[in-house]
């Protein structure tokens, strides 16, 4: 159980100091100008009959991802290391200038490997600017306020996440093109901030040389402690992350929220109204972030006083397996919010708790490298968990090729339309509305079952974690 002498909420939020929320700042700028992009993006690349979209398949999309995962997420294991050496604030120069250079790429690029290098290069600036602002948090929170800083932190992210669905529906308005152009400028702000940005001592030795920093990375991460944390958390990102990458295209082909989507303003429904008004997916999605914005911070006090970290987070993986199998266990709209609901609320209990588990072991003048580190099972679970989901959902999920499918399997038609036409080719083939066709095609071929993978995978890493709490009973640090 949590200490009885923890502060109170109030208590430990005064305790934050204006470095603390500089950073904070920092951050929610970039994770609006991120997100702007990354809630789209899915329907951008891949969706069949989005007009003005990149038409790629879902293996493709899938395969953007798995690389954009790996750079993103790998490379702050040695970027962390960087930021200790040689200072946060150019580090995060260096991060401003790649993330311009990658939202213009992807603006202006609709072939496939260009299009990819503008993603790397996004992807690039995101892990080089990740390690300094953690690492800044980890500088300025005590004992004391460690809970609810990375809460608050967590919370600010997640203000970023919330509004950049609607900026980036906004501007979708104009052209695909401008929600990057966008992303780009809102970006650039951040050069702004850095004048009131306090540069951080990281408390490491500065005379060491490159190849020494990448040797001590290497080095740590063979602790047998954190090399078990790491490959647990990795299958928990595998989930969480299809909340971004496979449910933006499962909402668009299957969700129906026309019940709901009557009571809700024009900005708020989406332009292709071949089933009728429905919610546009961004808006569906951004019940998860708007969650978190307002309970996170609370909910990371509270649970400090109830619970110990790994508990909090082998609850918060139960909890987001149940989630992630009911957003797509029906075309219900409200069974898809309750599943983002029952998701959040795990995500919430864990992921916030993931980080200052590791902020708490860190040793000395390694804390932004640790920081680096929780990037790795980002990395390897957003990768390979949507390079997988890709495939499943291109094979077993996706309306234009199951439309494809009911063509050759049940109308016997050789000559196929391409992947774009596919589904209002076979409504117009069988005359019926696009709503009635949908559940058709829901009833014939069931794509509700491309989640049960992802749920398993879920449960699996609850149980590991169940067992590293049992070896972590060891380790003085399991009740910090």
């Amino acid at each position: 159980m949590g200490a009885p002498d923890t502060p109170s909420f109030w208590g430990q939020t005064r305790g934050l100091t204006w470095p603390f929320w500089v950073a904070n700042i920092m951050e929610t700028i970039e994770r609006l100008a991120y997100y702007g992009v990354r809630v789209v993006i899915p329907i951008y690349i891949a969706q069949a009959d989005e007009i003005g979209g990149l038409h790629f398949s879902q293996s493709e999309k899938g395969f953007i991802f798995l690389w954009w995962a790996l750079v993103q997420s790998s490379l702050p294991v040695f970027t962390g290391g960087f930021a200790d050496r040689y200072g946060y604030k150019r580090q995060i120069v260096v991060a401003i200038i790649l993330k311009v250079l990658g939202y213009l790429m992807m603006a202006t690029q609709r072939t496939f490997w260009p299009f990819f290098a503008g993603c790397l290069l996004l992807a690039a600036g995101t892990a080089v600017f990740k390690p300094p602002i953690q690492g800044t948090f980890v500088k300025t929170l005590t004992h004391e306020t460690s809970g609810v800083g990375w809460g608050f932190f967590y919370m600010v992210i997640n203000v970023g996440a919330f509004l950049g669905p609607p900026l980036a529906h906004f501007l979708y308005g104009y052209s695909w093109p401008m929600v990057f152009y966008g992303c780009a400028v809102l970006v650039t702000l951040n050069l702004l901030w850095l004048f009131t940005y306090q540069e951080m001592d990281s408390g490491v030795d500065r005379s060491t040389g490159v190849w020494q920093v990448v040797v001590d990375t290497a080095r740590e991460i063979l602790n047998p402690r954190l090399l078990a944390f790491i490959l647990i958390i990795s299958v928990f990102w595998a989930v969480l992350e299809q909340l971004w990458d496979m449910l933006p295209n499962f909402i668009v082909d299957w969700t129906d929220s026309s019940s709901l989507a009557r009571h809700l303003p024009e900005f708020m429904l989406s332009r292709n109204l071949s089933r009728g008004p429905q919610i546009a997916q961004e808006w569906v999605i951004n019940l998860n972030p708007f969650m978190i914005i307002f309970l996170v911070a609370p909910l990371s006090w509270y649970a400090n006083r109830v619970m110990r970290r790994l508990t909090s987070i082998f609850f918060g993986f139960i909890f987001v397996s149940l989630g992630i199998y009911l957003v797509g266990s029906s075309m219900s709209i409200f069974m898809c919010l309750a599943g983002i609901v029952c998701f959040t609320a795990g995500e919430m209990m864990c992921s916030p708790k993931m980080r200052e588990y590791l902020a708490v072991i860190a040793p000395e003048g390694k804390k932004a490298l640790y920081m680096g580190y929780a990037s790795i099972p980002y990395a390897f679970g957003w990768g390979y968990g949507s390079f997988l989901g890709g495939k499943l959902y291109e094979q077993a999920g996706e309306k234009a090729n199951l439309a494809l499918r009911y063509m050759s399997e049940v109308l016997k038609v050789h000559d196929l339309p391409d992947r774009s036409q596919a589904f209002a080719r076979l409504t117009e083939m069988l005359g019926q509305t696009p709503a009635q066709v949908t559940q058709l095609l829901w009833d014939k071929y069931d794509p509700s079952w491309v989640w049960t993978p992802f749920a398993i995978a879920g449960i699996f890493a609850a149980m590991a974690m169940y067992a590293f709490i049992h070896f972590a009973r060891r380790w003085h640090d399991v009740n910090a």
